[in-house]
């Protein structure tokens, strides 16, 4: 095609028919169209996007050199460009890399820019299909042959047409996407052809079911498959709203919410109650604590606490430390008890109703009660029951409690290691607490309850601490009215406390905590008690708790006496009680076991049934320890179990004079063997009985059974040198004879301590004879009528009284 531009003459057009000849025409002649003058060489611009469908005006951005360049030269020749999309996202594209059926379309306006790429405004015009590649690689060029559309002038088109600007209005309506300038172009549109092609261009499908829609020819199936890609967008519309509406509503709602929340909490602050109608927390603490009416430090603490407590978050972990510590300074009884006043005579009836014996144990105890009424004060006082297992410290406290209608607290301190057990922890992380002063009056809420703290004498220490040392200030009067806990970090007054102690022995206890307590001694029971309590206490309780009726199972004296001679010889009345548990729950077992059973049938238990129930004697004759050897002799001694009797043994053979002891001696027992020994060697060189070459030849052996208890104690010193002396001469001590004192260096017999003790060990040993240093007689007078009944007791100031009074 050629153009000339002179204006006085007129334009000459060359025009290419479908057969492929020319022919020329006057343009002031005839109106010529745009698509009559295509031409049938096209310079090919690959896009990697969207097909661009024919009748749209669009910018197209081209970047590539070799694209630029076809641009070039079309834009300064005829104008024309085809427009294919890719099959794939190449940078630099083949010809076999494009779809056949792209668009035609005229430079309208070319715009270089600074990178070497163009912006170029294009009007499409046709759809065109590659006949021949001129040139495969950009820039690309080819032969085309223009498509025109395949139309049919049919209702259906026409309903297809209507239908399609029908849905697309709707779509068009709920979208915001849609300019006013596409809608009024789609109505504008005349033809059914276009107005798919129109609406394939902006609705958001996949690029290759758009490329699908520009190969279609045929306007029908064209108008077809736009009105299923639009179903499918109205669809994706309708649900897309459907989410919309329901997020909106959810919003509107969450607002809705908080803002009534808002007010709600407000309002709650102002009336200071929860959301149930309840005063809230700071509400309760905070008229808890005015009522209260504290002052000085404990005022301003609390009160700081709680201020604190009002501007925190309840979902911080601050939050909860600061509640706890609230709820126990209103849960502690700060205030003082009314002054107490029991009746003594009801005291003492308890206290013989729940214990048999311990005399003197209650005796000290109603002194304590007494001088407490008279003084009308809440002081507490400091009591240390000391004794073997199974006399009943324990069950003691819980009488003195109801003797004077006071709360009870027990908790043990054996094996305790930590002293935060006893003063809590520091508020410093959220599994602190308090300790267990302050959380017993927690529980107890009084300020002048009873204190149990049981096994003092097994506490530990550690790098936690000693809380033994922890204890002091609990115990001390002088202190304790200004106990403060770690936790609590306040001062309060804990003196009203009466503190009962517990322990087995002295010997562990810290001579610090021991000077604070007042000890009273409960020493074993002898036989006689043993059957006493079983009556009026073991044997009824023990039928209450295994279900049967009172008296349903009774048991002579005989088998009460078998029983605590052969089954249960220790001090206190445990293993007694377990025996007697033992042949009730066989009884029972044996009364389930026949055809027909009779709950109610009564049982009679005699001293020959035991072996059935109970099995062998765990104890008989045999065990009972005797002197019937020369070289031997009876001691007694006292332990956390109570009083003993032990046996030492000594032999003698050639040797180099020395000394061995074996049997588990501590370095007191050792020292007073020593020292017997050496007495022993001068007396029976004075005597005569042997010379000093025999001791120079011989080495003596003293040994004490079971060897696998550890002992010690200055209180066999005799003994000892009993033991030596019959070895020595070949004598036999008396029979049934014991003895206890410890030994000085130039013969003096030394007091001793745990006499009662050691008389109910002699007592149950079958001793008719006990030998002690006479400024124990004192001690004779706190040993009950029933233990001594029997029992003869020698004062000795020498131990030659001994030595001549043994044989």
């Amino acid at each position: 095609m050629k153009k000339k531009n002179d204006k006085n003459s007129d334009i000459e057009v060359v025009i290419t028919e479908e057969d492929g000849t020319q022919k020329k025409q006057n343009s002031a002649n005839s109106i010529v169209s745009v698509e009559q003058i295509l031409p049938n060489k096209l310079h090919i611009i690959p896009i990697s996007g969207r097909p661009i469908f024919p009748g749209i005006f669009t910018p197209l951005m081209v970047s590539s050199g070799e694209d630029v360049k076809a641009v070039d030269e079309s834009y300064n020749d005829d104008g024309f460009l085809g427009i294919i999309m890719t099959k794939t996202d190449d940078e630099a594209p083949g010809a076999s890399n494009l779809y056949e059926i792209g668009t035609v379309a005229r430079i309208i306006k070319k715009i270089n820019l600074p990178d070497g790429g163009i912006n170029i405004f294009i009007s499409t015009i046709k759809r065109f299909k590659i006949r021949k590649v001129l040139n495969n690689k950009n820039p690309i060029l080819a032969t085309v042959e223009y498509l025109d559309d395949e139309e049919d002038s049919t209702f259906e088109v026409k309903a297809l047409t209507r239908a399609l600007v029908s849905e697309m209005k709707e779509i068009s309506d709920n979208n915001p996407m849609f300019s006013e300038e596409m809608r009024l172009n789609m109505v504008n549109i005349d033809k059914p052809g276009k107005v798919a092609d129109f609406v394939a261009s902006i609705l958001n499908v996949e690029k290759e079911d758009q490329q699908r829609v520009l190969e279609t020819i045929n306007v029908r199936q064209r108008l077809e498959q736009v009105l299923v890609f639009i179903k499918k967008e109205q669809e994706l519309l309708r649900i897309q709203k459907k989410i919309q509406t329901e997020l909106n509503e959810k919003i509107e709602k969450n607002q809705r919410e908080y803002f009534l929340r808002e007010e709600l909490k407000s309002i709650q602050e102002e009336l200071g109650t929860d959301s149930h109608g309840n005063q809230n927390d700071y509400t309760k603490f905070k008229e808890k604590i005015e009522s209260l009416k504290f002052e000085g430090e404990i005022k301003e603490t609390v009160e700081s606490e709680l201020a604190k407590f009002n501007l925190m978050e309840p979902n911080s972990s601050e939050y909860i430390v600061t509640r706890n510590y609230l709820e126990l300074v209103c849960a502690l009884p700060w205030k003082t008890d009314e002054i107490e006043d029991f009746n003594l005579e009801n005291a003492k009836k308890i206290l013989e109703r729940d214990h048999y014996g311990l005399e003197d144990v209650k005796k000290r105890i109603m002194e304590y009660l007494a001088v407490r009424k008279l003084k009308k004060d809440n002081k507490g006082s400091i009591l240390l029951l000391v004794g073997p297992p199974g006399v009943g410290k324990t069950s003691v406290g819980h009488s003195i409690a109801n003797a004077m209608n006071k709360k009870f607290y027990r908790f043990s301190v054996g094996g305790m290691h930590d002293e935060a057990e006893i003063k809590g922890h520091r508020r410093t992380y959220i599994g602190a607490m308090s300790g267990k002063i302050i959380q017993g009056l927690k529980i107890t809420k009084s300020k002048s309850p009873v204190f149990m703290i049981d096994e003092i004498d097994k506490m530990g220490t550690s790098h936690n601490g000693d809380p033994a040392s922890a204890l002091l200030e609990v115990l001390d009067p002088e202190q304790n009215v200004s106990f403060r806990d770690n936790y609590l970090d306040l001062p309060f007054d804990v003196s009203n406390v009466f503190f009962i102690l517990t322990a087995n022995t002295l010997d562990s206890i810290p001579g610090p905590l021991l000077d604070r307590a007042e000890v009273i001694s409960l020493s074993g029971y002898i036989d006689q008690e043993k059957i006493q309590i079983a009556k009026k206490y073991l044997i009824p309780k023990n039928l209450e708790k295994n279900g049967l009726k009172k008296n349903q199972i009774k048991y002579t004296n005989a088998s009460l006496v078998k029983i605590a001679e052969e089954y249960a010889r220790e001090a206190g009345v445990r293993n007694f009680e377990k025996c007697i548990d033992k042949v009730n729950r066989k009884i029972i077992t044996k009364m389930l076991s026949e055809a027909k059973p009779d709950t109610t049938k009564v049982f009679t238990i005699d001293s020959p049934d035991l072996a059935e129930y109970l099995g062998k004697p765990v104890f008989d004759e045999s065990e009972i320890k005797k002197a019937s050897k020369p070289g031997t002799a009876i001691g007694l001694a006292w332990t956390s179990m109570g009083g003993d009797t032990l046996l030492l043994e000594a032999i003698s053979f050639p040797g180099k004079g020395e000394l061995q002891l074996t049997g588990q001696m501590g370095d007191v027992m050792k020292e007073s063997a020593q020292i017997a020994f050496n007495y022993v060697k001068q007396y029976v060189e004075e005597k005569g009985i042997k010379d000093s070459e025999w001791f120079e030849k011989n080495t003596i052996h003293l040994h004490i059974p079971e060897g696998a208890t550890p002992k010690d104690g200055p209180s066999a010193g005799i003994t000892m040198a009993t033991t030596f002396l019959s070895l020595l001469s070949g004598k036999t001590i008396k029979k049934n004879l014991a003895m206890t004192g410890e030994l000085s260096l130039t013969g003096q017999v030394l007091p001793i301590g745990g006499l009662r003790e050691k008389t109910v060990a002699a007592r149950r040993n079958k001793i008719k004879t006990i030998i002690i240093p006479k400024a124990n007689l004192r001690d004779l007078d706190e040993i009950p009528d029933h233990v001594k009944a029997g029992i003869k007791f020698i004062s000795v100031t020498d131990v030659r009284e001994v030595l001549n009074m043994v044989f």
